[in-house]
């Protein structure tokens, strides 16, 4: 079954909209990004969200003792990885994301537990909106169990990354906004696309 992890939270609104339609994971985006928030801002919209919804902090290479300071802040459960990787482990698990282009080579498994695959940064690592060349990677050789799918999903796609990944996750963010802002209503759809998808797929095999 693909979990759901809506990212790029900011408001107590969107937290809560995604914990009532089964997100598994949120994200909260700390490098420089028009969805950045502080550790402070996600201990107060996050107060409510029971313990087995996971809070993950995204980081464009940071250092280890960057992570930990906000790890601590904020309450995270992992981290999520963009630009040049952890090189050593810190107190929970981490998600490495790589950009995924025509040629791209996947590396050599680090010190993260997790991988996820996501379009070719643009201004900003993430949340660009652009879906990468799905056809780039052969999902034969990708750790499915520890697979998240991100770039440019949205609502009407979602069913579609999880068939071809099956992934244990996919990952959403600018794909649930309206003029850059969460739209409660595209939440509401995506996780209801996946968790459809996820029960055809189960019921079929």
């Amino acid at each position: 079954m693909a979990k759901i992890k809506i990212c790029g939270l900011s408001t107590v609104e969107a937290v809560e909209t995604s914990v009532k339609r089964g997100a598994d994971y949120l994200g909260f985006v700390f490098a420089e990004s028009p969805r950045q928030v502080t550790p402070e801002q996600v201990r107060a919209i996050t107060e409510n969200v029971p313990d087995t919804v996971k809070k993950v902090g995204v980081f464009v290479s940071p250092t280890p003792q960057e992570v930990e300071v906000v790890i601590a802040a904020a309450g995270l459960d992992f981290v999520q990885v963009h630009g040049e990787p952890l090189k050593e482990t810190v107190s929970v698990p981490i998600i490495r994301a790589v950009s995924i282009r025509k040629s791209t080579t996947l590396p050599e498994s680090g010190v993260e537990e997790y991988l996820l695959l996501d379009a070719p940064p643009a201004k900003y690592m993430g949340g660009n909106g652009t879906v990468f060349d799905w056809k780039a990677v052969d999902p034969a050789k990708l750790p499915k169990e520890k697979l998240f799918i991100a770039g440019g999903l949205t609502p009407e796609n979602v069913a579609s990354a999880i068939r071809y990944f099956r992934p244990l996750a996919v990952d959403v963010s600018s794909g649930v906004e309206t003029d850059g802002q969460k739209d409660l209503k595209k939440i509401t759809a995506f996780c209801q696309a996946a968790k459809e998808e996820t029960h055809v797929s189960a019921t079929n095999n």
